[in-house]
């Protein structure tokens, strides 16, 4: 008897129209109000189709957030020579997606699918807060003796969404010296 998987083989189309019906009704309604049978509805297929590839809807965000279709983008830090002003810059790009109509619904549902699924929580700190982002940069900006020497350059990152994720939680509109101010706080003073 062959190996393999039984049942339906797996239509590229389908998996793809059923990402897509998610990451559309994950941005219309949130994740609270995001069902598997709307999204079989939007996909175009059975909602026994659904539940066949993945176990539920966290799941489904796990894989649009793999594939970018909740995060287009990945916040890149910008490389102008001065670590701070990068890091300034790239907090503030987060802050206006966060911060934004869509972005604000987004990012806290994000947070809710992330406590009720590990790999959604995974995905999510790696399209946000990878240490991976920065770490090589800190570290030669301390190795030059521009950051102190004692800082916890793995922590950075997380540090830094972690304010972005309070303030979000809260419903705290930052002002706009906000990302400077917790760049300073999280990289400390300069070295003399």
């Amino acid at each position: 008897m062959p190996g393999g998987r039984r049942g339906a083989a797996r239509s590229e189309a389908a998996r793809v129209a059923i990402l897509d019906a998610t990451a559309s009704l994950f941005a219309e309604r949130g994740y609270d109000h995001l069902s598997i049978e709307g999204i079989a509805a939007r996909a175009g297929v059975g909602k026994q189709t659904v539940y066949r590839w993945w176990p539920g809807k966290s799941a489904l965000i796990a894989d649009c957030l793999l594939e970018g279709m909740l995060l287009p983008e990945r916040f890149v830090v910008p490389d102008t020579g001065d670590v701070r002003a990068d890091l300034t810059a790239w907090l503030s790009q987060v802050v206006s997606v966060i911060e934004s109509p869509a972005g604000e619904g987004l990012f806290r549902s994000l947070i809710a699918a992330a406590t009720e699924n590990e790999d959604v929580g995974r995905r999510l700190r790696e399209a946000l807060a990878d240490p991976r982002l920065f770490t090589v940069r800190l570290r030669e900006a301390r190795e030059a003796g521009i950051l102190r020497a004692d800082l916890p350059i793995e922590d950075v990152s997380e540090t830094l969404i972690g304010a972005l994720t309070f303030r979000a939680l809260a419903r705290t509109p930052s002002d706009p010296g906000f990302p400077g101010r917790v760049v300073d706080l999280v990289l400390g003073p300069a070295p003399v």
